[in-house]
């Protein structure tokens, strides 16, 4: 018989059936999904029922647990975010130039106006 535990975000898991250990991701409560990630990073989806037959421990997070669907989110966002602000730097610095090229322009312009008089 299956030991009834209510499905927690963040909480680790294992099947003891299976001997697999996973985290609860998500909980979709309307449509009975619960959405889980296995040590190896692979995500399924399961159904409440099926949930309710697995033969389950709450165990401690995995040492050297690292991959992290989450945190490979953040990371991936993160990364977004600096290349942006390089590329908007990069335009920054590009323009620049060319106020500095007219600022010359400008003054080799008034130099020969003041040489011919």
């Amino acid at each position: 018989m299956a030991r009834e535990y209510e499905p927690v975000v963040g909480q680790w898991y294992e099947n003891v059936d299976e001997n697999e250990s996973f985290r609860v991701l998500s909980v979709d409560e309307d449509a009975e999904l619960i959405e889980i990630e296995y040590l190896d990073g692979d995500i399924e989806e399961i159904d409440l029922e099926t949930w309710r037959e697995i033969d389950l421990d709450k165990i401690e997070e995995p040492e050297g647990w690292s991959a992290s669907h989450e945190e490979n989110k953040e990371e991936e966002e993160d990364e977004d975010l600096d290349e942006d602000w390089d590329e908007d730097e990069e335009e920054d610095d590009d323009d620049d130039d060319d106020d500095d090229e007219d600022e010359d322009e400008d003054w080799d312009e008034e130099e020969e106006e003041n040489d011919r008089y």
